[in-house]
């Protein structure tokens, strides 16, 4: 599942982000309502979580900007606990509430009681081509071959470049989505992380035919 983060606490956005790629989420996030609008355009996320106070476009404008336009289940997050918030956010189309502070525990708890009542729970493989991810298990089997079994590291960029499957994804995307930050310094490991992952996958890891290097950062061919 790909879930779009908004919320301009620098802190807690990237919290909640860690917390959901730990589950085996991909995450999108924005610092502000307009920057939120432009990622849900962009990236089709399967979830929205919206915190209410934001620069440039509240949460509630945001939430309702979308649900003129999708169905997708979206999360209001917010310091407040006043009723008529929550009324007002409820009757914008927004599907759950949850109330900062809040731990980990309860948030992945609460995305996916939201998810199962939207009929979107599944752990079903996430597969493109010949190639088929089981974040359950942590393998992955490519064709007829057996199952091979990954690293927490190696599911999480698997699944990104699987979710992206037959295009370039730069380096600074993948290592957010790996390890929650970016950094220069940080391409060696994102370099050793994908020979690890090669050795694994490839019938020739030093000729390459299915994680390959592109111009831009990295391509999973899926034909």
């Amino acid at each position: 599942m790909k879930v779009l983060v908004a919320d301009d606490d620098a802190d807690l956005r990237e919290l909640i982000a860690f917390t959901l790629m730990q589950a085996g989420h991909l995450v999108v996030k924005a610092g502000d309502g307009p920057a939120a609008l432009r990622h849900f355009g962009a990236e089709g996320p399967d979830l929205v979580l919206l915190d209410i106070n934001m620069p440039g476009l509240s949460g509630f404008q945001v939430c309702e900007t979308i649900r003129a336009r999708s169905r997708v289940p979206v999360m209001m997050l917010t310091v407040r606990g006043e009723e008529e918030d929550l009324v007002r956010a409820l009757g914008l189309g927004a599907d759950d509430y949850l109330t900062k502070p809040f731990s980990p525990r309860t948030l992945l708890a609460r995305v996916k009681a939201l998810l199962r009542r939207a009929g979107m729970e599944s752990t079903a493989p996430l597969a493109a081509g010949r190639i088929s991810l089981d974040l359950e298990e942590h393998t992955v089997r490519i064709g007829a071959a057996e199952p091979v079994r990954l690293t927490k590291l190696e599911l999480r960029l698997l699944q990104m470049l699987l979710a992206n499957a037959g295009h370039a994804v730069n380096p600074e995307r993948l290592l957010i989505q790996v390890w929650g930050h970016r950094s220069g310094g940080d391409r060696q490991l994102l370099k050793q992380l994908v020979h690890r992952l090669r050795q694994k996958i490839e019938a020739d890891p030093a000729a390459p035919a299915v994680l390959r290097t592109a111009a831009a950062g990295y391509k999973l061919v899926v034909d």
